[in-house]
């Protein structure tokens, strides 16, 4: 065949054809021919790579794959099954396991249900006790809040004490509370489940649109979200349970699925499990099953069939019985602030956090919690429980429980007052509470502001009625029937907010039906959230948890979103892609590629000059391939490797064999065709962009190839769609002028913020002799051991978190962790993204300590300088530790287009920039300027400033620390320059002599 007629013959098939093509390749059994050991094997080798693939971090997963891999499961079970009814095999025992497996889907939602009902009855008892224990204890039993101690009374019992009878000493330990349970949970959070933090929706959003973040969804953080949760709320900080409710069940869904095999190796059948979870964690929060079914629905869920949808139902149903029939308040209520309305209505009725305190988690959330409890107290209103408020300001007052005076009138003024200072106040502590790290949710919070402006402006209707009660606006109200009742003000309030706050309007109106059981209240309740929706529209696309998603970078496709780029998805894509030809790699070129962490995957082609696409190949599947290979043999690195297809047709990843690898002829030929997928998603170049994101959203594939005519022309993944989207949003509106006034704005009051906690740090430190520290990092004694340690979570086999507390976390480790927040999932992609400014005022902030970064410096004194990789943010950028020899340096080189920040660690450094030679001369180099640096001087450098030198001049090893971003060195290399001719040559790669501590 000649080269013209190539790109031709080998033209791949359009998109639906090659995923029609897959689907039905399985269902129709392709291969009946083959023997059931060979697709059980198969199966396994299936899900062997499935395993692997549970522990690739914030990554996504290939839908398209993962329901290809169910297909091929259903098939071998098939298989398996008809062997056993021709050989006359199939008894009792298998019916009944194929019954078992029939109803595996509803077993494990009833189980999760009645998990979720429990621990929500848990959390609700346990709340409610801490947030009473503040203000008073009962004489009758300790453990009693007061509600449970004053049972039958509505103002109070004898039975309840206040702690004192002098005011002060009261607000003093109501003070106190509120900081040991603040700092007691901040701990549990930070110490052993840093998952547990903040409401844990939009993570899980993201999570069952199939973005992996281990740990997440684990079992210490189950266990440490349901035990930080009650004293976060206990302390008065202005958080809700009904949020992280939403991740707690999810995590116990997660937890108990993975003992099932079934939902253990599919991801498809663990969204669904997900999904429902979701339902049932807004059920037992308001009550709700259908609201939370809806809330699933509208917010949480990118793909929800009809399936779903009843397994959804289902497990809220057995989530809110159970709850139900542990009746947590006493009081057959299922939340403490469900109310009844029998009365009809009338229609005249209708970035700084991130940036500065990531460091300070715990001390933050202590200062909140005392900062919220010595503004609150004084209110009567934000002295108690959002909830208990909630409840206090939905009630009617014919009959009810008169908090306060809220129902005489001479007290209204005053109680309008009250509310409206305590709506004003509450606003403050919500906006700075939310993303405090402890359990916090935005729900009740949101619910508790409508509901004191709304209970405020009812208060207010009420008195225009009763001074104009003949007004026209009052001609409907009955005379002898209470006409205005100041609670539905404050319900429709509360669900203004909450619809304002999240963007939902239908599960909104649903849930507010349930708490109310009142179908008179629907058409108000819809018409306010409406209204509501279109006024928040206009400030702004997205709730509170869009608006988070987009904020911490995370890979999601928002299906509500309509985009209009108006440019083809070659635009997006990425054109310079490292593909892999069929043959002439050997396995040392296969194992360096692979030890590039950047790639999650190579496109196959025939060869490097033609491009014509074959496949894909993973790079989970390729490290599998490798591995088992080597154990099954010892091949020579040298021995050449086969992609190529199989040549009886086009192949499909579903039913690829486990054949053996290795050519029969010789042992230095290895074929790794069984693991190529030969149908990946392609599209057209001139395909728009917002076609290609839909594919993204429908069918799920990880990345989409791009191809024309054949030939390999990039490929595209969600990250590059949201890229270009952010792109082309930043040119929409660009931010003229530098410094901007609001990022002073913020290093002043960042300033502030400094001083007043390190006064308050030092003060509790000596009070309790330093055997409390609030600073989480700041000036920790060298060896010595924190009382706080930091933690992470990892998963065992079984895909279930266990705790591994770390030793005290440095300040290095405080600027590494800096420095990738910075930079972010979605900065640091191309060097105008990055923020140059703020990563230099990082790098000078720090003040070395070898205790730190020593365990990275690892030199050889027979090289210039060694390179220590210490972190690769994620992606977006290199950090290393160099290490220079004394009397050595670095060539001339330039920087691949990237930025490059220098800090001193130890000796000093000379630096000498050139610039750029000009084309052809044969000349010296110029020398633009030579500078010698000092420990904890930082340097910046970038190719438009020249190119540049560095050199130890000192007797002693020299180590500083470098920031490239973005790391476009590791990937494509750099120029060094003769410094007598100005000629310059190529690297291809600039190794590293360590990583993460450990030599290459």
């Amino acid at each position: 065949m000649n080269s013209h007629s190539r790109p031709q013959a080998l033209r791949r098939p359009s998109v639906s054809s090659r995923l029609s093509y897959a689907v039905s390749t399985v269902e129709r059994g392709e291969g009946e021919g083959r023997d059931v050991p060979a697709i059980a094997a198969q199966h396994q080798i299936e899900e062997e790579i499935a395993k692997l693939k549970r522990y690739e971090d914030f990554t996504t997963i290939d839908w398209v794959k993962d329901a290809a891999r169910e297909q091929l499961r259903r098939k071998s079970r098939r298989k398996r099954n008809a062997g056993l009814f021709d050989t006359g095999r199939f008894d009792w025992r298998h019916r009944l396991w194929e019954s078992y497996d029939a109803a595996q889907g509803w077993i494990v939602v009833t189980i999760i249900g009645a998990a979720i009902g429990v621990n929500a009855a848990f959390i609700n008892i346990v709340t409610e006790w801490l947030a009473d224990i503040k203000l008073g204890h009962c004489t009758t039993g300790f453990y009693l809040n007061e509600n449970f101690c004053c049972w039958g009374e509505d103002n109070g019992c004898a039975d309840w004490h206040r702690w004192t009878g002098f005011e002060p000493v009261n607000y003093l330990i109501y003070i106190l509370y509120a900081i040991i349970f603040a700092l007691t949970s901040a701990t549990l959070v930070k110490s052993y489940a840093p998952y547990a933090a903040g409401s844990g929706i939009s993570e899980i959003k993201c999570i069952i649109a199939g973005f992996v973040m281990k740990g997440f969804l684990g079992r210490w953080t189950l266990v440490i979200k349901s035990i930080a949760l009650p004293l976060a709320i206990g302390s008065g900080l202005s958080v809700g349970k009904e949020g992280p409710s939403v991740h707690y069940a999810v995590c116990t869904g997660n937890v108990i699925s993975r003992l099932f095999d079934k939902y253990r190796r599919n991801a498809s059948k663990t969204r669904e499990i997900l999904s429902a979870c979701a339902a049932a964690g807004v059920a037992v929060a308001f009550g709700s099953p259908i609201g939370g079914v809806l809330f699933s629905l509208e917010e949480m869920s990118s793909h929800f069939p009809l399936k779903t949808m009843w397994r959804s139902y289902f497990c809220a149903l057995v989530a809110t019985a159970v709850l139900a029939a542990m009746n947590p308040f006493r009081t057959g209520q299922l939340v403490m602030f469900q109310v009844r309305y029998d009365r009809s209505w009338h229609f005249f009725e209708v970035a700084f956090r991130k940036k500065y305190l990531t460091k300070y988690a715990i001390l933050e959330a202590t200062l909140l919690a005392a900062a919220t409890a010595i503004v609150c107290y004084p209110n009567v209103f934000l002295r108690i429980d959002m909830t208990e408020s909630m409840e206090i300001l939905f009630l009617e007052c014919e009959g009810g429980e008169d908090y306060h005076g809220l129902c005489e009138k001479e007290h209204r003024v005053g109680n309008v007052i009250s509310l409206l200072v305590a709506t004003v106040i509450r606003v403050f502590f919500v906006i700075i509470s939310y993303g405090c790290k402890v359990p916090a949710g935005i729900f009740v919070p949101s619910m508790a502001i409508g509901a004191s402006f709304g209970r405020s402006v009812g208060i207010i209707v009420q008195a225009l009625y009763e001074a104009n009660p003949g007004s026209v606006f009052f001609s409907s109200c009955k005379p002898d029937v209470p006409c205005i009742t100041p609670g539905t003000y404050a319900f429709l309030g509360a669900a203004a907010a909450l619809s304002g706050i999240m963007h939902i309007t239908v599960s909104v109106v649903v849930i507010m039906f349930e708490l109310t059981g009142a179908l008179t209240y629907i058409l108000p309740t819809m018409i306010v959230v409406g209204v509501t929706k279109a006024v928040s529209e206009l400030f702004g696309k997205g709730g509170i948890a869009d608006r988070m998603i987009w904020f911490s970078g995370f890979p999601f496709l928002d299906n509500k979103e309509d985009h209009n780029f108006g440019v083809p998805v070659s635009q997006a894509m990425i054109p310079d892609v490292i593909s892999i030809p069929t043959t002439g790699m050997t396995i040392k070129a296969v194992e360096r590629l692979l030890s590039n962490d950047s790639y999650q995957g190579f496109p196959i082609v025939e060869d490097e000059t033609s491009q014509i696409l074959v496949g894909y190949i993973g790079r989970t599947e390729l490290q599998y391939a490798v591995d088992r290979i080597k154990s099954e043999r010892s091949p020579s690195p040298l021995a050449g490797c086969t992609f190529a297809a199989s040549p009886g047709g086009p192949d499909t990843p579903i039913s690829r064999t486990a054949s053996a690898s290795f050519d029969s002829g010789s042992s230095t030929s290895v074929d790794f065709s069984p693991y190529v997928d030969t149908t990946p998603v392609t599209v057209h170049p001139r395909l728009p962009l917002e076609t290609v994101m839909e594919l993204f959203r429908k069918i799920g594939p990880r990345v989409i190839l791009i191809e024309y005519r054949g030939r390999l022309m990039g490929l595209v993944t969600v990250k590059d769609c949201l890229r270009y989207q952010f792109k082309a949003e930043a040119a929409e509106n660009p931010r003229n002028g530098d410094p901007h006034p609001e990022e002073e704005g913020q290093e002043r009051l960042w300033g502030f913020i400094q001083r007043a906690a390190g006064w308050v740090s030092d003060k509790v430190s000596s009070a309790s002799g330093g055997r409390i520290r609030l600073r989480d990092s700041l000036e920790r004694r060298r060896g010595a051991p924190d009382s706080i340690l930091d933690g992470t979570e990892e998963l065992d086999e079984e895909g279930l978190g266990k705790c591994h507390p770390y030793p005290e976390a440095s300040q290095f480790d405080d600027l590494v962790w800096a420095l990738k927040a910075a930079l972010g999932p979605s900065s640091g992609l191309t060097s105008d993204d990055v923020d140059i400014n703020h990563l230099t005022r990082l790098m000078q902030e720090y003040d070395t300590n070898e205790s730190g970064w020593s365990r990275f410096a690892m030199g050889d004194e027979s090289r210039g300088y060694t390179r220590n990789l210490v972190d690769e943010g994620n992606g977006k950028s290199n950090l290393l530790v160099l290490v220079w020899s004394p009397g050595k340096g670095s060539p001339i080189h330039d920087h691949g287009n990237a930025h490059c920040l220098m800090k001193v660690l130890r000796g000093s450094l000379t630096e000498t920039r050139y610039s750029f030679p000009e084309g052809g001369n044969d000349e010296p180099m110029k020398v633009v300027s030579e500078k010698n640096y000092r420990e904890n001087e930082v340097a910046y450098m970038a190719d438009e400033l020249g190119v540049h030198r560095v050199w130890n001049n000192g007797s002693d090893f020299a180590v500083s620390l470098h920031l490239y971003t973005p790391p476009n060195v590791a990937k494509g290399g750099c120029h060094i320059f003769n410094p007598d001719t100005g000629k310059k040559s190529h690297v291809k790669t600039c190794g590293m002599f360590s990583a993460y501590g450990k030599k290459l």
